[in-house]
């Protein structure tokens, strides 16, 4: 984090610009991930700064701020040179602020509007009478604050208020109570980031003996050293005496025509905001996430949900059903026609053995079983998995929201895996050659049998009918019908026996490639609907990073 300024060193207003605009990047990449009420110091102050800073840059924003008593508001019409705010021994007197502007009171009406000063409580410190005298001070806005400890409670909500808005600040305090616990604790000690637009005044000082007074202010020195406002400057000042000011008016003109207390303010509160942005993305952005062994087990939980060994089983079922049908004795291929194919059952794409028919168009839904209970369990426990592994080394509250995003889809997700799988080639739509062959083998030695029947049924007709016998060829001691019937039928199982360990071993090959591809197929969709949610999200906790990064600078 990046130290407080030095008083003597000066805040670029372009550099300031750009860490505000750091800070708006930052609120726009955890925009509705990172609870609202850790938010509310980077909203304000983005808004709060973008206003201030298209206003009156001419300006400088001074208030007077103290308890009951102190006697702020003397000095304030001190300063003033004329009773402007009241007086009074009755507590609390200040209730609302008092505005005086060194200079036309013209530039400053809209800042005063914006800070919150009525109309009739502002008041101009010029006079022709003064002639240059109060020139060194034509700039300054000077409010007298309301007392912070009034019983009250809306005097204090309005000091709290409009200790957001100025630019600097000067704290009154009395010997009295001077080391007040409220002002310390409430208020002094939080403003340790506000160094350089801090001033500390002992008011009533006459009221100390000469003696006491470098005690009194040595004690105030090391409270305010153990609040964290080392090197501000502490004043010691009366309102009655006229050399009690002199310290508090030259620290005035200082800071007026430095022209830099409101760069220096706004440039605090961003060093105040990036601290506590800082516990939310403190932490270096995961690389590779998740890791290969958690989206392997998200992708088997996908697959089982998905009914994806089901659909594979269908596939080798299928292959066998239309390698049988296409390989098989011409005869007895109708039998199979009466038994469903696999894929049918499960409304997934169906047989084409006719190359001239088109494949079966996808179904919007599957008959593919739904996921058990176990299922659906190992599925969530993968998918929380996936949340919990990615967002682990991550910031509190990041980790919720990665697993948030991770989830942010279960609901589609049984649709999106019922298309893929609808949707994936199963390698079904296509006849192997060999099918072909085998085929054209069968009915080839369908054709010869039948003919070989068909012959010897003719000779037994013309016997029959005592007609001349058929001569028939033979084939060593057999006639040629029956070498070609008996041939025709033994070729015909012989051709079914060789083909079926060929047909399992390809259908084995046909689901593991179909188990393959629904695989992919399932792998794609739950990197749309829960690894691509997952990496946006820390993508964005990349983008907020970056950007805290460089409103630290």
């Amino acid at each position: 984090m990046r130290e407080a300024l030095r008083r003597d060193q000066r805040v670029d207003a372009d550099a300031l610009v750009a860490r505000l605009d750091a800070i708006r990047r930052f609120l726009d990449a955890v925009d509705g991930e990172v609870p609202d009420t850790r938010l509310v110091g980077a909203h304000t102050l983005v808004e709060r700064a973008g206003t201030r800073l298209s206003l009156s840059r001419d300006h400088t924003v001074v208030a007077l701020a103290g308890a009951t008593g102190s006697g702020k508001s003397s000095l304030f019409n001190s300063l003033a040179g004329m009773e402007l705010s009241p007086v009074g021994v009755r507590r609390p007197t200040t209730g609302v602020a008092h505005a005086c502007v060194w200079g036309p009171l013209d530039g400053g009406n809209r800042l005063l509007d914006w800070v919150g000063v009525l109309p009739r409580h502002r008041f101009v410190r010029e006079s022709a009478l003064d002639g240059d005298d109060e020139s060194a001070l034509h700039g300054l806005i000077l409010l007298d604050l309301p007392d912070f400890d009034s019983v009250q409670r809306s005097h204090r909500l309005e000091v709290d208020r409009l200790l957001g808005l100025v630019d600097l600040v000067v704290w009154v305090v009395d010997p009295q109570k001077y080391a007040d616990r409220v002002i310390h604790n409430s208020y002094l000690r939080e403003f340790h980031r506000h160094r350089e637009v801090t001033v500390v005044v002992l008011n009533q000082a006459d009221r100390l003996p000469p003696a006491e007074l470098p005690r009194v202010l040595a004690d105030l020195r090391r409270l305010l050293d153990v609040d964290g406002l080392d090197g501000v400057p502490l004043l010691a000042t009366t309102a009655v005496e006229p050399d009690g000011m002199t310290g508090l008016r030259e620290a005035l003109e200082r800071a007026v025509s430095d022209r830099q207390a409101a760069l220096r303010r706004l440039s605090g509160d961003a060093d105040t905001v990036a601290a506590a942005l800082g516990e939310l993305v403190a932490v270096e952005a995961p690389g590779h996430v998740p890791d290969a062994a958690t989206v392997r087990a998200l992708d088997r939980a996908l697959a089982e949900s998905a009914g994806v060994p089901a659909v594979a089983a269908a596939v080798e079922g299928a292959y066998r059903h239309r390698a049988g049908g296409a390989t098989g004795w011409p005869l007895v291929r109708g039998w199979r026609k009466l038994r469903p194919d696999p894929l049918h059952r499960l409304h997934l794409p169906g047989p084409t053995t006719d190359p001239q028919r088109p494949a079966e168009p996808v179904l919007a839904a599957t008959s593919v079983p739904d996921p058990t209970a176990a299922q659906q369990s190992a599925l969530g426990l993968a998918i929380r998995a996936v949340g919990d592994r990615s967002g682990e080394k991550l910031p509190a509250p990041w980790p919720a929201a990665v697993t948030a995003a991770a989830r942010s889809r279960l609901a589609d997700l049984p649709d999106a895996l019922d298309g893929a799988v609808a949707g994936t080639d199963l390698g079904m739509d296509r006849r192997p050659f060999w099918w072909r062959l085998v085929g054209a083998l069968q009915w080839l030695v369908t054709l010869a049998a039948v003919a070989g029947l068909g012959w010897l049924v003719l000779g037994y007709a013309l016997r029959a009918l005592g007609l001349p016998a058929l001569d028939y060829p033979r084939v060593g001691e057999a006639p040629l019908p029956t070498v070609l019937l008996l041939g025709g039928l033994l070729a015909g199982l012989l051709v079914a026996a060789v083909t079926r360990p060929v047909i399992r071993w390809a259908a084995r090959r046909a689901r593991q490639r179909a188990e393959q591809r629904l695989t992919e197929a399932v792998s794609r969709v739950g990197a749309e609907y829960v690894l691509i949610p997952v990496r946006a999200l820390l993508d964005r906790y990349a983008l907020a990073r970056c950007a805290w990064q460089d409103a630290t600078r």
